[in-house]
């Protein structure tokens, strides 16, 4: 029976050395176990001869009388070397079960060895990735310092730079102050002078609306007189004569009437109420029902919005855009007027604020005016048609154009040669 041989550990053998061991070893033990297969091929054989042997025995065993007692001493050796080879026997199979055990512990031991050793292979490799990452960034950070340093002297450039613009900027604000100084003081006498302005408007209102206007009325009273009482003493020119004397007071008186509208809009005391627009616009065809009763005109009016607006300014604005319609109108079809009101976003390049307006849209079908003249009509006695024609003063829209700045709105006027005009009025709702 072989003996089974115990390496003793070396705490300080390499993995390689280790692997070599088991090797050696595995094949001690291939060569010890090939020799016990021989040992027991032998052992079968000589059991076989034994058996033989026994079988001749035993048939010879009446001739072989004298023989027994030296074959039952040669059987009873025989069978204790079967005894013994078959206690050899299980000795050799547990050893070769403890060596089977043996082989599959190195075995797992090796694949454990060869994946710890795959592992440590792709570690180094991560280090290596690692490494040369770290390399490049190295000499990145070396590059950006270099960079940094070529900033920070731009940067001591420039603040040196600024240090001086500021001492520059004091310099100017010092300037500016006293400019601003110089400034208030001229805004005072400006508001002085505005008072005084206001005051000569308030004097010329007064003086209009009195001084003016009384020889205007006596004029129309004696004109009205001559042509009532001497009427029949007049000669045809003579009478052509009053006739344009009237015509020409009349529209003086107009005149008059409406200079002294366009200044109230401005020194009129401004009072905002929520109002609704259609409120307004009711009130005003009420107050033209005769004109537009006389030229069958038609109406028409679509929702409703409502603003914070001077109420009696806004009478005035609608009334007058009203009036020109029906004045502006053609003899060969009645006024179709439309009124719309709606909330909306103004949509002109002067206004690009995202506030609510109220939005109020006018059109009608008369006479119209060329596009040319779409920046002009809100001027001051603006008469784009024939005075004989069509009466006015050239005022109307001028004053509505003022309303509407007093409102913080805006106007615009397009049309066509007799195709109507239309007017867009735009009035924020806060």
């Amino acid at each position: 029976m072989s003996e089974k041989k115990i390496i003793p550990d070396d705490e300080n053998t390499f993995p390689e050395r280790n692997k070599i061991n088991h090797n050696d070893e595995l094949l001690r033990v291939n060569k010890r176990l090939a020799q016990q297969i021989e040992e027991r091929k032998k052992r079968a054989a000589e059991l076989l001869i034994a058996n033989t042997e026994l079988a001749y025995q035993n048939k010879e065993k009446e001739k072989r009388a004298a023989e027994l007692v030296i074959a039952n001493a040669e059987l009873a050796y025989q069978n204790q070397e079967k005894e013994n080879r078959a206690a050899e026997l299980v000795i050799a199979n547990k050893e070769l079960t403890f060596q089977n055990k043996e082989k599959e512990k190195r075995a797992a031991e090796l694949v454990i060895a060869n994946k710890e050793l795959a592992y440590q292979n792709q570690e180094k490799e991560n280090r290596a990735a690692e490494l040369a990452i770290a390399n490049k960034e190295l000499t990145f950070q070396n590059k950006e310092k270099e960079k940094r340093a070529a900033e920070l002297v731009i940067a001591n450039k420039e603040l040196a730079y600024q240090n001086k613009e500021k001492e520059n900027r004091a310099a100017e604000l010092l300037i500016a102050n006293a400019e601003l100084t110089f400034q208030n003081n001229e805004k005072e006498k400006r508001a002085a002078e505005l008072i005084l302005a206001n005051n000569e408007l308030e004097a010329f209102t007064y003086i209009s609306s009195h001084h003016l206007q009384e020889p205007l009325r006596k004029i129309q009273v004696f004109s009205n007189r001559i042509t009532t009482d001497e009427h029949q003493n007049l000669t045809e020119k003579g009478k052509f004569y009053f006739d344009r004397i009237e015509v020409s007071a009349s529209h003086m008186q107009a005149l008059i009437n409406d200079l002294l509208t366009y200044s109230r809009t401005s020194v009129t005391e401004k009072k905002f109420e929520n109002v609704s627009l259609n409120d307004i616009i009711d009130e005003v065809l009420e107050d033209l029902n005769k004109e537009i009763t006389a030229k069958k005109a038609i109406i028409e009016i679509s929702r409703n919005c409502s603003a914070f607006i001077i109420p009696s300014q806004f009478h005035q604005l609608i009334c007058n855009l009203i009036s020109n319609s029906l004045k502006f109108s053609t003899e060969a079809k009645a006024p179709h007027i439309t009124i719309e009101t709606l909330y909306t976003k103004p949509k002109t390049k002067k206004n690009k604020s995202s506030a609510d307006y109220c939005h109020i849209i006018i059109t009608d079908n008369g006479i119209g005016f060329d596009p040319q003249f779409e920046s002009r009509v809100f001027e001051m006695f603006q008469q784009l048609n024939s005075k004989t024609d069509y009466k006015g003063t050239g005022i109307g829209l001028a004053i509505a154009k003022k309303i509407v700045e007093n409102h913080n709105g805006i106007i615009t006027a397009t049309g066509k040669v007799n195709q109507g005009a239309k007017f867009d009025i735009y009035i924020p709702v806060v």
